[in-house]
């Protein structure tokens, strides 16, 4: 099945864009429910679920460079990096966050030049402790937005994404299918907390030029 971009109503998804912008600036984060049409959050948790019972998620390092090592005591989840023409629906997905790119640099003139982003699986009890997602040595992260794919989750699934917003109480992003979180890439510190069942979701940077 192919999910192309022009399945999405504009007028509904320009305004789910505009109010996850206007979030972004007033509080420093946005969580905007069914931001993935149903279909094609569904089709990308069959993939992600395919490549965990394939083997094909490797463990996710913590560092860059020469100093990454394996640290399942700081994170537990494992990863594969999302390409174009990976899949129809991994096409269909990296449209929808090219145009969700091209409204943040309209709006708030980031600069933003690229994407990427890799699927993530948490097994249950996985977690990942309080971290930034801009690298000390590398300042091209900028915006971070998470989506997740699990169907029916319930606050007693656990799995929480944790923001940390300075000054404030921590606000607690349950990973519903088709729900967005997108906050900036080095000012908010967040966690992963561990979950009673399995937890996939896609984790993506927008990143200008260094």
């Amino acid at each position: 099945m192919i999910y192309p971009t022009a399945d999405l109503d504009p007028a509904s998804h320009a305004d789910l864009v505009s109010r996850s912008i206007d979030s972004l600036v007033d509080q420093g984060w946005a969580q905007q429910d069914g931001f993935l049409p149903a279909p094609l959050a569904q089709a990308l948790a069959a993939e992600c679920r395919a490549l965990t019972e394939r083997g094909q998620l490797k463990s996710a390092a913590v560092g860059r460079g020469a100093t990454q090592q394996l640290r399942p005591d700081i994170r537990g989840d494992r990863i594969q990096w999302l390409k174009s023409g990976q899949s129809p629906a991994c096409d269909a997905y990296l449209d929808i966050m090219d145009s969700l790119r091209v409204a943040l640099n309209q709006t708030l003139y980031l600069g933003l030049e690229e994407y990427e982003s890799h699927f993530a699986h948490y097994p249950a009890g996985a977690f990942y402790q309080q971290h930034l997602d801009r690298f000390r040595d590398d300042d091209r992260r900028t915006v971070s937005v998470v989506i997740y794919l699990n169907a029916d989750w319930q606050a007693a699934d656990g799995g929480a994404l944790r923001l940390h917003p300075a000054g404030k109480p921590c606000q607690d992003v349950l990973p519903l299918a088709g729900r967005m979180a997108m906050f900036m890439s080095a000012d908010l510190l967040h966690e992963v907390l561990p979950a009673t069942r399995d937890r996939m979701s896609i984790a993506g940077w927008f990143r200008r030029r260094a």
